[in-house]
């Protein structure tokens, strides 16, 4: 038996939901408007008393799977490690298939955003590079060799 009927988001909790929300939207995905989420059904999911938070929620065009972003007014953030390297255990990147990689590292480090590493080709298939992003978010964008 399986579980599992579909892959539905990834959710990242940030500190300001405005610049990473800006981020991703300059990237191309698309914000559903910004919602607050408090009360006892949060307290029960996430184990806390007295929690609120307010999360965007974007997609690619199109549709398919989406990003959560969430970002905590009660209680106060914790720190989190936003230089961790990419073989550092837990959530490493969020992957998006890009048009133009080159034009996409361009927007990303014309706001700040630099790579990671380089640009990288896998097999002549496809052409991908980390852009570290606001709040230290590892952003893998891929982009398709067209032969």
């Amino acid at each position: 038996m399986t579980f599992i009927r579909r892959f539905d988001h990834v959710g990242i909790t940030v500190a300001d939901l405005d610049a990473v929300t800006a981020f991703f939207v300059g990237l191309g995905l698309e914000a559903d408007p910004k919602m607050a989420v408090e009360g006892e059904f949060l307290d029960t999911v996430i184990g806390m008393t007295g929690a609120r938070t307010e999360i965007v929620m974007l997609r690619a065009p199109g549709g398919g799977t989406t990003l959560e972003l969430s970002s905590f007014t009660r209680p106060d953030h914790l720190s989190g490690s936003p230089a961790a390297p990419a073989n550092e255990l837990g959530l490493r990147n969020v992957a998006f298939e890009v048009h133009d990689l080159h034009a996409a590292v361009e927007h990303a480090a014309a706001d700040g955003y630099g790579l990671v590493g380089g640009v990288g080709e896998y097999e002549g298939v496809w052409r991908m590079a980390y852009v570290r992003g606001p709040e230290g978010i590892i952003v893998s964008l891929a982009e398709r060799i067209e032969k």
